[in-house]
């Protein structure tokens, strides 16, 4: 393994990070970022970068728009910075929190942009299809562990379904179900040791068994998808391992619609891999966040805006190729 701290990691945002205009302005100042919106038009058939640059932001959060906007927005900062000269410059290691696995995937060569495109709307259109409008529901933890969460949705559940959904950081799990058992698991909160409870605006309860029908859906869509080698390995949220085997992957994406995401897990998997920088490419800044309270010695960067781009092109090249250090 490298020397403590010399590799490098990107990441790749989920649904809530969405914001109307994300990703224009670097649109309209690198040909190659603009062409990768283009790219999603044309294979998902429609203007998505209209609705997400000019739109509402009630129609852009519709889980079947959310997905694919923010997997676009990700690979056109992406592709900024490879058109700034990044080309010959590879992470170590990549990972995605939920659908920024698709991103994470598509960024390193295991999916094309457009498969990836129709694979998410096909993916946010099967979950919020899966459950009746109002009958699930998600809400954050704070300040609980994974395994005091763990027994507040079992006592919470009764004959429903209430689980973990997300360990995202040592501050925050979120669990995810029927929403009177999601509604009990607040209210019981303090009483397993959490700080406070916040119900989150979602529009299904991701990541649980409630998820079923959406899996059934996305291993039909996932059956007959190329999926190549990545060009370094994924960090999947079901494992919270690097993975590089095609059919793996298949697999782990198709296990992920149901399965927690493991991501303090993920991030610190990585940490013993050896990475110490973390860049993290698409709108807003929710992950870095969640690492810097995973693990404060790792070095953690947001890449939004076309100042990004830059400031984090002249780090990465101060440090050199990771792989070659």
């Amino acid at each position: 393994m490298p020397g403590k701290g010399s590799r490098t990691a990107f990441v790749f945002p989920g649904q809530g990070a969405q914001k109307v205009g994300m990703g224009k302005a670097i649109a309209e100042a690198w040909p190659a970022a603009k062409a990768v919106f283009e790219s999603v038009d044309e294979a998902l058939d429609e203007r998505l970068s209209a609705l997400i640059w000019d739109g509402d932001i009630e129609t852009l959060t519709l889980t079947a728009n959310a997905q694919p906007a923010l997997m676009v927005t990700s690979m056109a900062t992406l592709a900024a910075m490879e058109a700034e000269g990044l080309p010959n410059w590879l992470p170590d290691l990549v990972a995605g929190h939920s659908l920024g696995e698709y991103s994470a995937l598509c960024a390193m060569g295991a999916l094309t942009l457009a498969d990836t495109a129709r694979l998410l709307r096909i993916r946010g259109q099967a979950m919020q299809d899966a459950v009746p409008p109002g009958e699930g529901a998600m809400a954050a933890i704070l300040g609980a562990d994974l395994g005091s969460v763990r027994r507040l949705a079992a006592a919470a559940a009764g004959d429903l379904v209430c689980q973990v959904a997300n360990d995202n950081d040592p501050t925050q799990v979120v669990v995810s179900g029927h929403r009177p058992a999601v509604e009990r698991a607040a209210a019981m909160a303090q009483d397993h040791g959490a700080r406070r409870a916040v119900m989150l605006p979602v529009s299904a309860p991701f990541h649980c068994a409630l998820m079923k029908p959406a899996a059934e859906r996305m291993e039909a869509a996932l059956r007959d998808v190329p999926i190549r080698v990545p060009r370094v390995p994924v960090v999947a949220n079901v494992t919270a391992a690097p993975v590089d085997d095609p059919e793996c992957i298949r697999r782990l994406l198709l296990d992920q619609v149901t399965a927690p995401v493991r991501w303090r897990e993920s991030i610190l998997r990585m940490r013993t891999e050896g990475v110490g920088r973390v860049c993290e490419f698409g709108p807003g800044a929710t992950l870095s966040g969640m690492i810097r309270r995973i693990d404060r010695n790792l070095t953690s960067c947001a890449i939004q805006s076309v100042t990004d781009v830059a400031e984090t092109l002249e780090v990465l090249t101060v440090h050199g190729r990771s792989g070659t250090e």
